[in-house]
């Protein structure tokens, strides 16, 4: 009886994230609006106007694509395995593998895996502790407070939310403002970009209000909210052959294209690319893949993604980064150009585009997020009803092929909770507890057991292993795919390892249930955020 019930269970959840931002037509327009901004006052980096043209007076022709790859929920091993058979294998221009934003959550998120993800140049942004729409100020600020606290994540690195169900007030903006976060992408782009209507702006400042949702959200747009300064990252659709009528925004691939019973790849791709297309030949606005990467997850039981999706989003990735000037990137890295705008001639300038991993001795033996330093230092704290991993113990209980959780920085007492979001430590006999991670030095050369960060702010070193981009359109496309933009893979390729390999898996429906009971037990284990 257990077992069935677990399944509904894990159906259910599936459900919800099918079920997670959705739109069904506009959600603004020009007299909901009633959007005006003073573009003599309003200067970037600090203020943007709501506006379809290019930041800083740029002519189109001379703005870089920008597609931005996102994900939301837990991070598990299945679902960075389900990002990277998209990610991993690419490059942009430069030579780099595209980085993305996860909007993470701490329902069954493994914190090493948040510090692991990070450290790869990715970004971590607030989803809430318990994936709950108009979230309160414990929601917001707990979850900040646990990633900081449990998985090493700089409060100054952690800028960006994203509403569950991209179900947000004005007080969602008012409280994120409030925590100083530095953007919010919970607003949708619902009118194509060939409307004279079209609401798909460049990403813009709040000092005059939104200009998107305005049917949507109550008491926002003709001027309020102002919050100076705090931005909004807009969520843009594709649209297939209905045009306005048919707008598909999160996991576009499991909606049922132009009125149709059932998702059609074939269909899903050609309004995926015509998009892209009027984007790119247009004012170049930014489109976006905004995932809920279990439903294309290949590693996790239970879960039985289509082959055929996987590759068609990867096809159309393909042929995407074929045309010049095309850039795959997290919001962190499309804010930080939009804020400092230049040419694609200019591009080799922008720091936030660039791969500069840390210069750490390999052979330290630190938790900070780098395999080769962290290998062997991982063990599991347990709890009556649920385990997960930590650098702090020297026993191991794990129920699953992977922990649930886990910490690198101390297992707390008890679990996380709204109203205790950074628990106190235990500290088993003849161990010493896990110092956080302070203000002045980066998660990669912080040594939570030595309590010590292993360089000074002007000695911490990088390595830039980007490539130099052009002259004369050189290095102006990306390379490194899951497919070619005919569909035929490509057999130099390397091949895909997924984030989990090496990893004892049980198999079937034994471990999905076993999973799935710790899962349950864990509940909403959640935590906070900025002050």
């Amino acid at each position: 009886m257990l077992s069935y019930f677990l399944l509904g269970f894990l159906t259910h959840l599936l459900a919800v994230a099918s079920d997670d931002g959705g739109i069904t037509g506009p959600t603004t327009s020009s007299d909901a609006a009633g959007y005006s901004c003073d573009a003599s006052k309003c200067k970037l980096p600090t203020c943007n106007c709501a506006s379809t043209s290019p930041p800083g007076g740029l002519k189109p022709s001379d703005v870089p694509m920008f597609i931005v790859f996102t994900a939301d929920d837990a991070v598990q091993s299945y679902t960075l395995d389900s990002v990277n058979q998209f990610l991993a294998q690419r490059k942009n221009p430069n030579g780099c593998v595209p980085k993305m934003t996860y909007f993470t959550s701490l329902m069954y998120t493994n914190y090493t895996l948040v510090t692991d993800w990070f450290m790869a140049g990715n970004e971590i942004a607030d989803h809430t502790m318990t994936h709950v729409g108009d979230p309160s100020v414990d929601e917001i600020n707990g979850n900040a407070v646990a990633l900081n606290a449990l998985a090493g994540i700089s409060q100054s690195s952690l800028q960006g939310f994203r509403a569950p169900f991209l179900n947000y007030s004005v007080n969602t903006l008012k409280r994120l403002y409030a925590a100083q976060f530095t953007y919010d992408s919970s607003a949708t782009s619902s009118i194509p970009v060939t409307d004279p209507g079209t609401d798909a702006f460049w990403p813009y400042t709040l000092d005059y209000g939104m200009a998107n949702d305005c049917l949507e959200v109550e008491g926002s747009c003709k001027g309020q909210p102002v919050l100076p300064g705090f931005w909004e990252i807009p969520m843009y659709a594709f649209f297939d052959e209905l045009g306005v009528a048919g707008p598909h925004l999160m996991d576009p691939w499991l909606d049922a294209p132009n009125g149709g019973s059932k998702p059609d790849d074939a269909a899903t791709l050609t309004y995926m690319k015509d998009t892209f297309t009027a984007h790119y030949n247009g004012n170049r606005q930014p489109i976006g893949l905004y995932t809920h990467p279990i439903h294309l997850s290949t590693t996790y039981p239970g879960v039985n993604a289509s082959k055929s999706t996987i590759d068609m989003i990867n096809q159309f990735l393909d042929w995407a980064t074929a045309q010049q000037n095309v850039w795959i990137v997290s919001n962190e890295q499309l804010l930080a150009w939009v804020k400092n705008p230049v040419p694609v001639s200019q591009l080799n300038n922008v720091d936030a585009l660039k791969c500069t991993p840390p210069q750490i001795d390999a052979s330290a033996k630190i938790c900070n997020g780098i395999p080769n330093n962290e290998n062997g230092l991982l063990s599991h704290c347990t709890f009556p009803d649920f385990s997960f991993s930590t650098c702090v113990s020297q026993f191991s209980v794990s129920l699953c092929s992977q922990p649930l959780n886990d910490f690198e920085y101390g297992c707390p007492e008890v679990e996380p909770t709204l109203s205790n979001p950074n628990p106190a430590q235990q500290v088993p006999d003849g161990l010493q507890p896990r110092f956080r991670l302070p203000a002045n030095c980066s998660t990669a050369f912080w040594d939570p057991i030595g309590n010590k960060c292993l360089c000074a702010s002007d000695s911490c070193a990088f390595t830039d292993i980007s490539r130099p981009i052009g002259p004369a359109g050189a290095n102006f496309t990306g390379g490194g795919t899951g497919g070619s933009s005919n569909g035929i893979p490509q057999p130099s390729s390397p091949a895909y390892v997924p984030f989990s390999a090496g990893v004892s898996q049980l198999s079937g429906l034994s471990h999905l249930v076993l999973c799935a009971s710790v899962g349950l037990l864990f509940g909403i284990v959640e935590c906070s955020k900025h002050f």
